[in-house]
């Protein structure tokens, strides 16, 4: 299989098929992110050569007892959707060629991408089976999109996620507690809320911001251009997010950047939620989950 540096995937894509279809990020501005620093370069599609070859090898990896098993793909790299209607339609037809049993395709998506998309060809990219892409929006807040060079607006969230919605095409979002910095944190938290309810995601992840000394935002904070939140404002920043979504989803805390790690269903949980993190805040010292925090040697 064809591989490119560390391969990122949502905890939630633990059972699906890998498959490498780009490398890097179009992107590459975000402040706080390190995660393609390995690379040589900024982004790149795989061959598709590249990707036939390795469906054929799959193919013949699960022939016989387990043939039929896979049911979903999920393309790796930090955009894939980026890829124009085109090159994303012939991925789908070798997916579909090599391995028939495969319902869905995903892979991680920037709010830009979708805008490189008509109407028609997303509602054609969700016939071939594209959805459930994960999207992280990171914050509603427009004030920390600016500083963090995210490259978009709260209204673009808004109004690409409804085009995705037309089309049929689920998603889910990634929000990264902190990124509004000291004492904005449940600001962030209630603007992001307010996005969050005009959209239709199934599920929110939540990740703690972890700040390391390669990224341009730790720069920013020895210049003095920006302070990070304490562990415990982070907690109760995800509290007040939990608190005032008025939408149907799923909300979770996944990975190696939570200290405590924790899911529900709102409204359903939303108290059972609250309880939890209150007792976080009630109960655990900030010198304890700065101490996680530093442990935390990559994501």
């Amino acid at each position: 299989m064809h591989y490119t540096g560390t391969v990122w995937r949502p905890p939630y894509e633990a059972s699906s098929l890998l498959l490498e279809a780009t490398a890097g990020c179009t992107h590459h501005k975000c402040k706080f992110c390190t995660l393609y620093h390995d690379l040589p370069f900024k982004f790149r599609m795989s061959p598709l050569e590249d990707i036939e070859y390795d469906l054929r090898e799959v193919k013949r990896a699960v022939s016989g007892w387990n043939s039929g098993r896979i049911r979903r793909v999920f393309l790796t790299g930090a955009n894939p959707f980026v890829l124009s209607y085109g090159k994303l339609t012939a991925i789908a037809e070798l997916i579909h060629k090599y391995l028939p049993s495969v319902k869905s395709i995903g892979s991680f998506a920037r709010v830009t991408d979708v805008t490189l998309k008509t109407d028609e060809e997303l509602a054609m990219l969700r016939d071939l089976g594209y959805d459930g892409l994960t999207i992280g929006i990171e914050t509603g807040d427009d004030e920390a999109l600016r500083f963090m060079n995210k490259g978009y607006t709260p209204a673009d969230i808004i109004e690409q996620c409804q085009r995705l919605d037309a089309a049929g095409i689920h998603y889910s979002f990634f929000y990264l507690v902190g990124i509004s910095g000291a004492g904005r944190g449940e600001i962030g938290a209630k603007l992001t809320a307010a996005i969050c309810s005009q959209t239709q995601p199934t599920l929110i992840g939540a990740n703690m911001l972890t700040i390391y000394p390669d990224s341009e935002l730790y720069a920013e904070i020895q210049r003095g251009n920006w302070k990070e939140e304490s562990e415990l404002e982070k907690y109760k920043e995800v509290r007040t997010l939990i608190e005032h979504l008025q939408i149907p989803v799923i909300f979770a805390a996944m990975g190696a950047s939570n200290a405590y790690q924790f899911h529900g269903q709102l409204p359903r949980d939303k108290e059972k939620l609250l309880a939890f993190l209150d007792e976080i805040t009630g109960t655990v010292s900030e010198e304890e989950l700065q101490r996680y925090r530093k442990s935390v040697h990559h994501l």
